[in-house]
């Protein structure tokens, strides 16, 4: 914690005194939640920076999506449109944000909207004439508008919100107890053979009550990068000199998974978009190597001047043990609480 950080603590107690009178209201009901009778999962964090939620969001999509009618809610960030987006043929990142749109080229039989609203923008998927069965809410943990039937709360192996202070000092958005609301926590981008005692030691840390559930998952990188009607082994790909490139909250994993000592690597804002300056500057550097980047950033430069030297390499989440509880977890709520 830098010198800065302590000097705003004062400015982090009046933050968390402010945040938990709001969820103190919105518990008693004080502040109004709305609830919907379709099944609402909502995934998010305490903390800022990336948990790994998109990759959570794909898993269940990949779950759930075969036997049910899905549909993702997010508020859009960094997006240059407002209001309500429902994905169509037009959708590109600037209307819908990267995430969203990820979603939606992946994943054609879902449907993906987008509305920092989250009641508003549910009731307008509801009023849609083939309306989803679940309506799974992307980044909502804070969103207490929005009564969502189950939470899964992400939170990093290297980052755990047992060990953060509220902003600005740390980087909790709410006090750690907000984690009460969880149906499920979620500790991700755990080393793959993370040891049961450690494991353990998480688990006490975290202090979960009876009722909750607590898994552990890992980045699992895929085995080829993916170019506009081309592909790459990641074997290969490893050998080569290259520019690595990311605009996301948390880069170096996804550096240190690909580098060698002959590449360069391009760091860039999380949901960064990429003026004709930067551009620029990446083709230069690239100097007619191959650019290598994350799967967000890839949905934002792919109709750009790079295309021909781009690649992207797709991650996903993978749990270490008991995935099956997970999935059962998850099924009997959607189960239970579809309208017969």
């Amino acid at each position: 914690m830098n010198l800065l950080r302590k000097l705003l603590f004062p400015f982090a107690v009046l933050y968390g005194f402010i945040t938990s009178i709001r969820n103190f209201l919105f518990d008693k009901g004080v502040l109004k939640s709305t609830s919907f009778d379709v099944p609402v999962i909502a995934v998010g964090n305490l903390s800022v920076g990336g948990t790994g939620k998109t990759p959570q969001i794909e898993y269940l999509i990949r779950l759930l999506s075969n036997e049910f009618k899905i549909a993702t809610l997010s508020r859009g960030y960094k997006r240059k449109s407002q209001g309500f987006v429902l994905a169509d043929e037009n959708a590109n990142a600037e209307i819908l944000g990267d995430e969203p749109f990820q979603f939606y080229q992946k994943f054609p039989n879902i449907q993906v909207a987008v509305d920092a609203n989250r009641t508003n923008g549910i009731q307008q998927l509801l009023s849609q004439k083939e309306k989803p069965e679940i309506i799974l809410l992307d980044d909502a943990y804070q969103h207490r508008k929005v009564k969502a039937g189950f939470y899964i709360l992400l939170s990093s192996f290297d980052d755990l919100y047992a060990d953060d202070f509220m902003l600005p000092t740390g980087n909790l958005r709410e006090s750690r107890n907000g984690a009460n609301r969880a149906s499920i926590v979620v500790v991700t981008k755990c080393p793959k053979d993370l040891a049961a005692e450690k494991q353990e030691k998480i688990r006490r840390k975290l202090k979960l009550n009876n009722t909750q559930q607590l898994f552990f998952t890992f980045i699992d990188y895929d085995d080829v990068v993916y170019g506009k009607d081309k592909k790459v082994a990641i074997q290969e790909i490893k050998t080569e000199s290259k520019l690595l490139l990311a605009g996301i909250a948390k880069p170096k994993p996804f550096f240190d998974y690909l580098k060698n000592e002959t590449d360069e690597c391009l760091t860039f804002p999380d949901h960064h978009h990429f003026s004709d300056a930067d551009l620029e500057t990446i083709k230069s550097k690239a100097n007619d190597r191959k650019i290598i980047t994350t799967e967000k950033d890839y949905v934002r430069l792919k109709d750009s001047n790079l295309v021909s030297e781009l690649y992207y390499l797709p991650i996903k989440s993978t749990f270490i043990n008991h995935q099956k509880n997970f999935d059962e977890s998850i099924l009997k709520y959607v189960k239970k609480s579809l309208k017969p």
